[in-house]
């Protein structure tokens, strides 16, 4: 009966906010903010706020953040209000402001008004095809893919400006995302970080901050989710057929691994008995910190292999489904096996020894392929993203 009369409530809160939505007035002044539908407080939207803090500017605009009510903290940062995503004051400073900052598609019910500005970061550049470039779909909730493009489509029409890395992505979100407007050749406002603070006493105090021993080097592995493994819509599980009592076993003692699932996984993992030498880290927390101590890392098909790699480090590639993945569930953009600079590894044998091998014997052989990566996928990276949207809310 509650779950019905909450369903009846949010229907009339729609209802009444597509009423009184040509009435409510626009107000430049308010810059509202989510990241990944108010799942965190992270990536490019944070980046993007917390550089205005820096220059003073949440104390000139009134910087609103949307987050679920358990992710939102008392002691937020700033002058920022933090509103409960999808309740009432949602739906009220989506009515009224005059720009949004985002990094993925809002609901279908949201209506954007032709004197709001709305900047979609988006959240990586793609190696999985996306949108209308996708053959078939089999989501959580998303099974017939005409209608997903159809919606995908719509939503993305209401994009004013569209943030990319480099010219690949840009090419494939004008394609995919049937994106004809303003593209924002910038880089990612999250990736500045890693120009800023890529030095040791800053990589120590993220270390003593979450209690990541200082005598080791450290691994982080950061895997994407699986398409068909979900436990309900929008919750995904965990299961990377990586063998972690292998992994301790043969790399303890000069190794620790931070483990940091996608902000998607819902299901909680049991880590008795790899005290010491697995850290699973907050899945909605900032990731740039755990790029900036890790020494090396372990990933498949996730984007973070664009972001980790602009700090030129070893990058390891465990893609145990690689054929299924590829064939069945996405599709790539580019030649995977051809360009990845790094190591392949389908079985935890395999990787362990690649991670041992690094540097004496395989690093040299990829030395080219980075290279080109760079070349590639880093042309506009340069740690002034965050700077070159704070202008596209002052210019409007």
């Amino acid at each position: 009966m509650f779950k019905k009369i909450q369903k009846f409530g949010k229907k009339l809160v729609i209802k009444i906010y597509h009423i009184l939505l040509p009435i409510m007035p626009v107000n430049n002044n308010i810059v509202v903010f989510d990241s990944s539908n108010g799942s965190n407080y992270t990536g490019s939207p944070r980046a993007v706020y917390e550089r205005m803090m820096e220059l003073g500017l949440d104390k000139k605009y009134r910087c609103v953040w949307f987050l679920y009510k358990e992710k939102i903290e008392k002691d937020f940062p700033g002058n920022a209000k933090v509103v409960r995503y999808g309740w009432f004051k949602y739906f009220y400073y989506m009515s009224v402001a005059g720009t949004w900052i985002f990094d993925a598609r809002q609901p279908a019910f949201i209506k954007k008004k032709k004197n709001q500005k709305y900047i979609q970061i988006w959240h990586g550049t793609p190696l999985k095809k996306l949108a209308l470039d996708m053959e078939s779909v089999n989501m959580s909730g998303s099974t017939d893919i005409e209608i997903y493009k159809k919606k995908f489509v719509e939503n993305s029409s209401t994009w004013d400006c569209l943030v990319a890395q480099n010219e690949f992505s840009a090419n494939i979100f004008r394609r995919c995302f049937a994106f004809d407007k303003e593209m924002l050749k910038i880089g990612y406002p999250r990736n500045d970080v890693l120009f800023k603070k890529n030095n040791p006493q800053d990589i120590e105090a993220i270390k003593r901050e979450l209690n990541i021993p200082l005598d080791k080097k450290v691994l982080l592995y950061a895997p994407t989710w699986r398409d068909d493994e979900y436990i309900s819509k929008g919750i995904y599980l965990f299961k990377p057929k990586l063998d972690f009592k292998m992994l301790m076993d043969e790399l303890k003692d000069e190794y620790v691994i931070v483990v940091k699932y996608h902000y998607l996984v819902g299901d909680k993992i049991d880590w008795t008995g790899f005290e010491g030498f697995v850290y699973p880290v907050n899945a909605t927390g900032e990731i740039s910190r755990l790029y900036l101590i890790a020494d090396a890392m372990i990933t498949d098909y996730s984007s973070v292999m664009f972001d980790y790699s602009i700090l030129n480090r070893p990058m390891y590639f465990y893609a145990y489904d690689l054929e299924k993945y590829k064939n069945e569930l996405r599709g790539f953009y580019f030649d995977y096996l051809k360009e990845i600079p790094g190591p392949l590894s389908m079985e935890t044998k395999d990787l362990i020894k690649s991670i041992k091998k690094y540097g004496v014997e395989i690093g040299s052989e990829f030395k080219e392929k980075m290279v080109r990566w760079h070349e590639k996928y880093h042309e506009f990276e340069d740690g002034t993203a965050s700077d070159k949207i704070i202008e596209q809310i002052e210019n409007r």
